[in-house]
């Protein structure tokens, strides 16, 4: 007796063989067996031979970290990554149920380190969006990705210009994909290229260029990129330019005239009074004064004497006035372009004579409403014989830009000549005097304040002889002033009944604050203007309803804070209440360009922008014919449309034909879905022809092909002992195919699969009669023997042992049962049946059953029990389950 595989007439006997002898039984012991021993192995007695077939399978490889989700947008790199509990092992890719495999464009890319395999997809497309899922010769994970459409950024907006007439102005803005188009308007009319405008589109850059800039091309640029629902604007400012010649050099010169002196330009004032000498100058550059009395220089070393300077007038202040100090004082004012002088005569009289006016009473209440009113009591006594009282009005301030302070009194003059008023801040020592020249009238307009500083104020009166003391200062007030105008007022849409307007916030708010806007509108030729709508609105924008169609309206907006309204921000033209006609124009997507494939059960959300004003008039046709809306969900906006189907198929298969229409102008577009299934089995498979070892097969293709190409077919054997079926071929594209390498002795079956583009069949076509193997040139006589009875209750050969697990760390239960038939296997916990329990898997590996349990808690502990049935019996094993809590 002799042992042979395959060809080979003998078997060299190693440690991994080990034959035995015991009775009349022949043993043949295959140690650490590996795929090298898959093969057909004889045994020889004599003239008698006998043949088996081994089949050897690969351990199971598991996946120990599966894959994960991921979320990506369009053009990004996916990397799908999973480690699996062998080195080496082989892993197979697959998306939507199809084998990736590597192409000629690099798309998809493989890696293997040790036990981890990554999958790389280099700039993903919405195409690429499914389920992958990766399989070992044991388990499988699965993993979905979402591809999703890039938002569009803006590197660079569009900036405001202000260009000299005949220049030229360029508006350039950037984003970031460098195949988005856009259109440029001009104040809400879209912008048609000719000799002095030009438009262009390189890469991510467009730009809008204007030569020879004219004061019509004035006014507010958008550029408005198709398929986004934002546009970037700014404004063209047309800049007149005016030349003002300004001398380089102008001599000084003393305006005394002004002062509203007596010919002679003596002052009196009386001994003890103070002397205050006012002289406006002017020059460039500012000249450098001097003051000489008997022709020596009079400096601030005497704590009586005090000396201003200022760039347009100069003042000389003496308290105390004796009669030492009368005589005539030089003025003399100096810079590289020439000098002036003037001489003013200073005469002191006695205190006997009291003509100088007794000093005014200042009284100030200020009242905040829309704009300030500031009321000053101002009351003044004259001594001279007889003695003449003057009384005075309220005071009141209205402020406006630039900010004004206004005095109002009444004066009945006894020998007055004027007042003389000045103002200080509050924390401020010096006093600024508001008027150089006597003020006669009965208001005042103080202006150049500063918005939020608090101010005092007071009066000085003057007659013939000299100024009196001030008054007493009046309270501290705070003007409040207007905002500016809001800036870049713009149409952003008209109706034929409304107007939509936005603006920007004024660039000068103030102290006080914003309240709001104040919207209003009026015809062509009309003055009335109408609030837009009650109150204020604190919003950027409003949409105007019910104006009247066709007519051309004014709008204007103004800022309006405690102080008051702003100046108005006007559009520069009048507009007409009437819907803008746009050409309809569908955006379809480029993933919706080419045939549309979707599995039976999946959704269909098909989103479709597109452009047109007024709203477009949308509909869809399917295969020529009016969408049947219960099957099929379609919703419409002013700017796309959506097709929805909630669970496709196969007979909402077809052409979709979508028609956007304006008036008489129309756009169409098509789209081709096409919805896939599982094909079904082949029809007829049939045994041709049987030479040797090889056996002929043909078939015809299945009468259902899924409603998509069929892609090939994948044929399995079976042998009739053990019936478990092996793959011969996969993706056969043709309906015949020959089987080689037959064991001899054996007798097999066949089965077909059909494949498309969703899988396998869910049927296999199996050959109705089994082909016997026969050795050639010999013809088979079956022994006649005893058929021997190999059924038996199930056993276990391993029962489950008692076992102790550490809390949060996954869990496995084994043992081992034989019996015949293949015995049906329940595990249950506390009596209590685990099957459908995600948090337990169960395996079955040649007779080794195993009960795996995700991170046990304490909940999980318990007696634990595998049984096993079948129709001679049942046997049962358990075991006790602790854990521990670290």
């Amino acid at each position: 007796m002799h042992w042979g595989t395959g060809l080979l007439t003998g078997l060299i006997c190693a440690v991994r063989f080990i034959f035995e002898n015991i009775g009349n039984k022949r043993m043949l012991t295959i140690n650490h067996c590996s795929l090298a021993d898959d093969a057909a192995y004889q045994c020889v007695l004599g003239d008698e031979k006998t043949t088996t077939e081994l089949f050897v399978r690969e351990a199971p490889v598991l996946i120990t970290h599966p894959l994960e989700d991921q979320v990506v947008m369009v053009g990004e790199r996916v990397e799908f990554e999973l480690e699996v509990s062998e080195e080496g092992a082989l892993v197979k890719w697959e998306r939507n149920g199809q084998e990736l495999r590597r192409e000629e464009t690099f798309k998809y890319r493989f890696k293997k380190d040790g036990k981890k395999h990554v999958l790389f997809i280099n700039e993903a497309t919405k195409e690429d969006a499914g389920h992958y899922t990766a399989k070992t010769n044991g388990d499988q994970s699965v993993a979905e990705l979402l591809v999703q459409e890039k938002q569009l950024e803006v590197y660079q907006d569009i900036a405001d210009l202000t260009v000299k007439a005949e220049e030229q102005a360029v508006f350039k803005c950037e984003v970031s994909d460098e195949k988005v188009k856009g259109t440029w308007f001009k104040s809400g009319v879209e912008v048609i290229p000719n000799n002095r405008m030009q438009i262009t589109h390189i890469g991510r850059i467009h730009k809008l260029v204007i030569d020879n800039v004219r004061p019509e091309d004035e006014g507010d640029y958008t550029f408005v990129p198709d398929g986004f629902a934002f546009n970037l604007s700014a404004k063209l400012n047309f800049l007149e330019v005016k030349i003002d010649y300004v001398p380089r050099q102008d001599p000084p010169k003393i305006h005394l005239d002004c002062l509203g002196r007596i010919p002679d330009a003596t002052i009196i004032v009386v001994a003890g009074n103070k002397l205050r000498l006012d002289v406006p100058i002017t020059g460039d550059p500012v000249p450098t004064v001097i003051w000489t009395k008997a022709n020596q220089v009079i400096t601030e070393l005497d704590g009586r004497v005090h000396i201003e300077k200022h760039p347009d007038h100069c003042v000389f202040i003496m308290e105390g006035a004796e009669r030492c100090d009368q005589g005539v004082y030089t003025v003399l004012v100096k810079n590289p372009a020439g000098e002036d002088r003037a001489d003013i005569t200073v005469k002191v009289v006695g205190e006997y004579v009291r003509l100088e006016p007794y000093m005014p009473t200042l009284s100030l209440t200020v009242s905040l409403s829309l704009s300030l009113t500031v009321s000053v009591c101002l009351s003044l006594f004259l001594c001279l014989p007889p003695l003449s009282p003057l009384s005075f009005s309220s005071l009141t301030a209205g402020l406006g830009p630039p900010l004004s302070f206004c005095l109002s009194f009444s004066l009945h003059s006894l020998g007055f000549t004027g007042y003389v008023l000045e103002r200080k801040k509050k924390n401020s020592c010096r006093w600024m005097r508001l008027n150089f020249d006597l003020w006669k009238e009965t208001t005042y307009e103080a202006k150049r304040m500063i918005e939020g500083v608090v101010y005092e104020m007071r009066v000085y009166a003057v007659n013939s002889i000299g100024m009196s003391r001030h008054s007493q200062a009046s309270r501290p007030f705070v003007p409040i002033a207007p905002t500016s105008e809001p800036t870049n007022l713009t149409v952003e849409n008209v109706s034929d009944t409304t107007i939509s307007l936005k603006w920007r916030a004024p660039e000068k708010v103030g102290a006080a604050g914003l309240d709001g806007y104040l919207v209003e509108y009026c015809k062509e030729g009309s003055n009335d203007w109408v609030p837009a709508q009650q109150g204020l609105t604190d919003r950027n924008s409003i949409l105007i309803h019910d104006l009247p169609t066709g007519e051309r309206m004014h709008f204007r907006v103004r800022a309006i804070n405690m102080a008051g309204p702003s100046a108005a921000a006007s559009l520069s033209q009048p507009v007409t209440i009437r819907e803008i006609v746009q050409r309809p124009r569908i955006c379809l997507p480029r993933n919706l360009r080419q045939k549309v494939l979707k599995v039976v059960g999946e959704s269909v959300n098909l989103l479709i922008p597109f452009q047109g004003k007024p709203r477009p008039v949308v509909s869809w046709l399917k295969d020529g014919q009016p969408l049947n809306l219960q099957d099929v969900t379609v919703r419409n906006s002013d700017s796309d449309t959506i097709l929805f189907i909630r669970s496709a198929e196969r007979g909402h298969s077809g052409i979709y034909q979508l028609q956007v229409e304006v008036e008489s102008a129309q756009d169409t577009a098509s789209i081709h879905i096409q919805v896939i299934d599982r094909p079904g089995a082949p029809v007829a498979v049939k045994i041709r022809e049987v030479w040797g070892l090889n056996v002929a097969l043909s078939w015809l293709p299945p009468k259902d092909d899924g409603n998509c190409e069929i892609t090939g077919y994948t044929i399995q054997k079976a042998d009739k002992k053990t019936m478990e079926w092996f793959v011969v071929y996969e993706h056969c594209r043709r309906i015949e195919c020959s089987v080689s390498e037959l064991v001899v002795g054996n007798e097999y079956f066949f089965r077909v699969f059909t494949e498309n583009l969703c899988g396998l069949s869910e049927e296999a076509a199996q050959s109705k009669d089994s082909v016997y193997i026969q050795k050639p040139g010999t013809e088979y006589k079956p022994p006649s023997y005893k058929e021997y009875d190999f059924t038996e209750p199930p056993k276990f050969t391993r029962p489950l042992i008692d076992r102790s697990v550490i809390c949060g760390y996954n869990a496995t239960l084994s043992c081992a049962v034989r019996g015949i038939p293949k015995p049906k296997v329940v595990w249950c916990k506390n009596q209590v049946d685990l099957s459908g329990d995600p948090r337990y898997r169960m395996f079955s590996n040649q007779g080794v059953l195993t009960l795996e349990i995700r991170k046990p808690s304490s909940f999980d502990a318990g007696i634990y029990s595998c049984v096993a049935s079948n129709p001679l019996g049942e046997a049962r094993s358990n075991c006790k389950l602790e854990v521990r809590v670290p």
